[in-house]
């Protein structure tokens, strides 16, 4: 694996699960098709949801699937794009989203930074990809490890808020307990199916209002 930055309080959580042979594994695959191929994001943001968002600070994850396997987009985190970069089609419908629950207007902007250091965890289930082909790092132990993260976090975490958009999202989170935890599902923000139910999910002002119940910040969505 390329040098990566993390957090020490995931380096806490997750020293266990970076021993096994399956990462060890994944960290050559990562090295050799970095060394080969072009790979997204650099190596140095592969890890850069669990650097800004750190383990016990996280309020609420959203899972995607792959990172943005075009030139310049994929930063490190899910649906996420830095600001000189035009917006997916997926963030955008994100964006329509949330002025249409929450009433604001959203700005032009793709950096997703400040929500991850509000204590949102954009997590990709897969953290590598080839350039221009998506999917080219699924199966090779990503799952595996993201998996392990969503346990630690349904585990240790309490009243945390899970946006699950997607039969992939959702078929992931399957092991989250329930009981502890709010999950939200919809639709993928993707034009393919935004209209099926992601517009008017309301998942924003739901998440606001749950952290709110539990004497937490609300997430000012609006601070890109």
């Amino acid at each position: 694996m390329p040098q990566v930055k993390i957090h020490p309080s995931w380096s806490r959580v997750l020293e266990a699960e970076f021993e096994k042979d399956y990462f060890k594994e994944l960290t050559s695959f990562v090295r050799h098709a970095a060394s080969t191929t072009t790979v997204y994001p650099e190596g140095k943001n592969i890890f850069r949801a669990f650097e800004l968002c750190p383990f016990e600070s996280t309020k609420v994850v959203i899972l995607g699937q792959d990172p943005y396997h075009g030139p310049g987009q994929a930063n490190g985190l899910c649906f996420s794009v830095n600001d000189d970069i035009r917006l997916p089609p997926s963030l955008q419908n994100i964006y329509k989203e949330i002025q249409t629950d929450l009433g604001i207007t959203m700005p032009r902007k793709g950096n997703l930074d400040n929500w991850a250091r509000q204590g949102v965890l954009l997590l990709n289930a897969t953290l590598t990809v080839q350039a221009n082909q998506a999917g080219s790092h699924q199966r090779k132990g990503w799952e595996q490890f993201t998996d392990a993260v969503i346990q630690e976090l349904s585990d240790k975490g309490e009243n945390l808020v899970f946006l699950l958009w997607g039969k992939y999202a959702q078929d992931k989170g399957r092991i989250i307990d329930r009981d502890k935890h709010l999950v939200l599902t919809a639709a993928h923000p993707s034009p393919l199916s935004a209209y099926n139910g992601f517009y008017g999910c309301k998942h924003f002002s739901q998440t606001n209002q749950h952290l709110t119940s539990i004497g937490s910040p609300p997430i000012n969505w609006e601070k890109i």
